[in-house]
C-alpha cells in the first residue's frame, strides 16, 4: 500500500520569521494526519530554523533543490545535497519546471541532482511534466517519457524506495488551470507503465507519483480518488496553514 504524500513547495516565499509563523500553525492542524506523509520546502535560509521547530511533530522538511555536486569545492552559491541534511533535511525537490524552464536545467543535469540527493541519503522528489504546446501537438508522453528516462539513468534498484516522481503539467502551475482528474490519472498511469518498463513491475508499484499543478483545497479529493495519484506537490496554496492543512485532510 502507497502511503500518499502531501508536499508544499514554498518557492521563493517568506522570511525565516514567516516561515516559522507558518509552520507553528500547521503543526496542530496536521497532527493527526496518519493517513498520508506530510512536507514542506521553505528557502534555503529558513530550512535549520523549521526543522529546529517541528522536531517531534509528523512533518517532513524538503529542500527546493541541491547542487549537482557531491564533494564541497569552488561551487559558489550552490547547497549540496548533505548540507540540506545536515540541515534537518529529509527530502529534496529535483528538477522542477521552474528550474527547467527559468534556468534550463537539462534532464541530465536533473539525473546528476537526483543522484546527490540519494547519496546524501535524501528522499528525492522528481519532477517531470510537458508544456501546453507540448500536449496541444501531442508530444506530452513523449516529453514526459524523456524526462524519466534521462533523470533515472544509471540509478539502482536500491535508490528506487527514496524515488518520489511528481507530475506537473506546465500548462497548470501558477495559472489557476489543473489536469482534470482524468488528466491526471491518465499520465500517472503512463509514468508508472515507464517505471515498470525500465525497472520493475514491483518497482512500479511501489512508487508514488505526486500531481502538481494549481492544487487546492476544492480539487484535491477527485484527484486523490485517481488510482495512481499518490499525493499531490503543491505551490501557492501551501503557503497559507488552513489552506494547506484542508488540502493534508482531503480524506474528511
Amino acid at each position: 500500500m502507497r502511503k500518499p504524500v502531501i508536499a508544499g513547495n514554498w518557492k521563493m516565499y517568506k522570511l525565516i520569521a514567516d516561515s516559522v509563523a507558518t509552520v507553528l500553525a500547521l503543526k496542530p492542524l496536521v497532527a493527526n494526519a496518519n493517513h498520508c506523509e506530510v512536507v514542506v520546502a521553505p528557502v534555503f535560509t529558513a530550512i535549520k530554523t523549521v526543522t529546529d521547530r517541528l522536531e517531534g511533530s509528523n512533518i517532513h522538511v524538503a529542500g527546493q533543490d541541491c547542487s549537482t555536486e557531491s564533494k564541497h569545492g569552488a561551487h559558489t552559491g550552490e547547497v549540496a545535497a548533505d548540507m540540506l541534511r545536515d540541515a534537518g533535511a529529509s527530502h529534496v525537490i529535483v528538477g522542477h519546471s521552474e528550474r527547467r524552464h527559468l534556468y534550463h536545467e537539462s534532464d541530465s543535469f536533473v539525473n546528476r541532482k537526483a543522484q546527490a540527493g540519494l547519496a546524501a541519503g535524501l528522499t528525492v522528489i522528481m519532477c517531470v511534466g510537458e508544456t501546453l504546446e507540448q500536449r496541444e501537438g501531442g508530444m506530452a508522453e513523449r516529453v514526459v517519457r524523456g524526462q524519466l528516462e534521462g533523470g533515472l539513468r544509471d540509478l539502482t534498484a536500491s535508490d528506487l524506495d527514496r524515488i518520489i516522481i511528481a507530475y506537473e503539467p506546465v500548462w497548470a502551475i501558477g495559472t489557476g488551470r489543473t489536469a482534470t482528474p482524468e488528466q491526471a490519472q491518465e499520465m500517472h498511469a503512463f509514468v508508472r507503465r515507464v517505471f515498470a518498463g525500465r525497472f520493475s513491475q514491483e518497482a512500479a508499484s511501489r512508487l508514488r507519483i505526486l500531481y502538481g499543478g494549481s492544487v487546492k483545497p476544492d480539487n484535491i479529493a477527485g484527484l486523490m480518488k485517481q488510482a495512481d495519484v499518490d499525493g499531490a506537490l503543491v505551490g501557492g496554496a501551501s503557503l497559507d496553514a488552513e489552506t494547506f492543512a484542508r488540502i493534508v485532510h482531503y480524506d474528511r
